[in-house]
């Protein structure tokens, strides 16, 4: 179906002045879809494979489905692995993935290209080689899963795990959020939840930096994000099926309402830690000087 592009010279848009248009940071976190062209090209061997298989005999054609299933779950797990990996690297502070998914896709990919080798040439020597090959070939090409923890040491890990699932759920509010907004139909709209959606995730990363920040934000993280979620879907629902010009100059303003208290926050908690660290700068000169250690000040 068609859709309407609004714009500074929209006829429609004269009408609407209400919201200034979002701003360059609308993108200052978007994310890029770790899925990619190489990744999907991965469904063609399998076709190729179950085409050839149903002109083999009941053997051929065991072997030739046995070895697109293993591709199949090999595939899967590795677009999950790779979305893990772009969550793992998007995070300054983040636990290495508890399942090695790109790992495990390479062995699956390995016993598919066994069993297809099998299939046009028996003999195991002969599917082995072809497995660790395809597996090697599959490692180098994706790589394998984080497999250290990054930015944990000095943190306390029962807090980092709280911090770890408040923002999990907050993180399914946004999506919701978009989900719902497409609904409607409006780029400019979605153009405005995507800016008030990288305000609320500088607001995850310092949380993240510092697991303490979360008593403080919790209430931004839960019940504000929650009832934006709502919002977002009650507008949604009103404004793809009456285009109610007040509907959406009420949730571009209450948009504009919620950044500004996100910003606030997160301005205010980065503030605290500064001013925690200098408290710790000042106590550590205030020891060395009674040790009798001198520091020089330029």
């Amino acid at each position: 179906m068609a859709q309407r592009f609004g714009g500074k010279f929209s006829p429609d848009e004269s009408s609407d002045t209400s919201s200034p248009a979002p701003t360059g940071g609308a993108f200052k976190n978007a994310r890029v879809n770790p899925i990619g062209l190489r990744t999907n090209l991965m469904a063609v061997p399998v076709a190729v494979l179950l085409f050839f298989s149903l002109f083999s005999g009941a053997s051929g054609m065991a072997m030739g489905l046995a070895g697109a299933a293993a591709w199949v779950g090999g595939w899967f797990m590795l677009r999950e692995g790779l979305r893990a990996e772009a969550a793992f690297h998007d995070r300054r502070v983040a636990k290495r993935p508890a399942l090695p998914r790109k790992i495990l896709a390479a062995v699956l990919v390995g016993v598919g290209a066994g069993f297809a080798a099998w299939k046009a040439e028996p003999g195991a020597l002969i599917a082995v080689v072809y497995a660790v090959a395809a597996a090697g070939l599959h490692l180098a090409a994706f790589g394998i899963d984080p497999m250290r923890d990054k930015g944990v040491e000095g943190i306390d890990q029962f807090q980092q795990n709280r911090v770890a699932r408040v923002i999990d759920e907050a993180e399914t509010h946004l999506t919701a959020m978009r989900d719902a907004v497409l609904r409607a139909k409006d780029r400019r709209v979605e153009a405005r939840v995507d800016q008030f959606q990288s305000v609320v995730r500088d607001l995850f990363r310092t949380v993240e930096e510092d697991p303490r920040d979360l008593t403080a934000a919790r209430k931004y993280l839960t019940v504000y994000l929650l009832g934006a979620r709502d919002a977002t879907i009650k507008f949604a629902d009103i404004y793809s099926r009456s285009q109610d010009t007040e509907a959406r100059s009420d949730y571009l303003t209450l948009l504009d309402d919620l950044e500004q208290n996100f910003a606030a926050r997160n301005r205010k908690m980065l503030l605290e830690d500064r001013s925690d660290l200098t408290v710790e700068i000042d106590v550590l000169r205030e020891r060395l000087q009674r040790e009798g250690v001198r520091l020089d000040e330029n």
